[in-house]
């Protein structure tokens, strides 16, 4: 096979060529050259700056998104009581459980007075509840767009329920989870089969949604006051039969709460829904 190579003499002429150029004719095609590539990327920048101010804005949702993160809210148990909280605060997160209202018989409040003043007596201080009620879930975390879908579950398992009466006599002494807090409350004695029905409902919609369900084996009872740190031992040794004797021997004979059960309430943050049985 033949291969052709140029020869030194055409290499030498094509130099010889170059060098013949003159000076001004390579400078004006150099700052040509550096005008077309100065264009080029006024062109490109132009476009940038075009596609920028036509971009849609960022909705405040997304804006918000991560600020929690950036600032974390401090929690002041001053505020609550010196509570604990058994989860941290997250904007989205709400505090949720499913209950029944109780509302004040007369007289009741006097008689809570009376209880406390006897707690006092043995060096505890209980504060009545702010709410009195009788749960039939824990506590649970529910998310802000969940709260709806966790409504129609819920109002779709309550659907054949029916309302009925529970009552509560003797006083006992819980404590919760983590043994933050400490309750007085009255165990429910009558209704107790009818509570059970309705917390398997509320349990199925609990489970939807991967949430804890109530306990196994409950102990309903409705919550009267509470105290700071664990003094459950504390008051059924030194105080409990003595604020019992107060509901045994009340003026008008012996003191029974009842409980209307026909509308269960829906609690998840600062809001509040209801859901009347049938």
């Amino acid at each position: 096979m033949l291969v052709s190579y140029s020869s030194s003499s055409e290499e030498e002429t094509e130099n010889v060529l170059l060098k013949g150029v003159p000076k001004r004719l390579r400078r004006h095609e150099d700052n040509l050259l550096r005008k077309k590539l100065k264009a080029e990327d006024h062109i490109a920048k132009a476009r940038e700056e075009d596609v920028s101010n036509t971009r849609l804005p960022l909705p405040s949702s997304v804006l918000d998104m991560f600020r929690d993160h950036e600032n974390p809210q401090t929690e002041d148990r001053g505020a609550h009581g010196g509570r604990i909280r058994s989860f941290k605060h997250e904007r989205g997160n709400w505090a949720t459980y499913v209950y029944f209202q109780y509302i004040p018989e007369e007289g009741f409040l006097e008689l809570l007075d009376e209880m406390t003043k006897v707690a006092a007596s043995h060096g505890i201080s209980l504060s009545h509840a702010h709410e009195f009620h009788l749960s039939l879930s824990k506590t649970v975390v529910l998310k802000h767009h969940w709260i709806q879908p966790f409504i129609r579950s819920l109002r779709t398992c309550l659907a054949h329920v029916k309302r009925f009466v529970c009552s509560a006599e003797k006083l006992k002494v819980y404590s919760n989870d983590d043994r933050t807090r400490t309750f007085l409350a009255m165990e429910v004695s009558t209704g107790q089969a009818q509570l059970l029905q309705l917390m398997k409902a509320v349990d199925s919609t609990m489970e939807e949604f991967t949430l804890d369900t109530f306990y196994k084996n409950p102990s309903f009872h409705i919550s009267l006051a509470w105290c700071v740190g664990d003094w459950t031992k504390h008051i059924q040794k030194e105080c409990l039969q003595e604020m019992q004797s107060l509901l045994e021997c009340h003026e008008e004979g012996p003191f029974t709460l009842t409980l209307d059960c026909q509308e269960l309430r829906f609690k998840s943050g600062n809001k509040t829904f209801s859901f009347p049985l049938c």
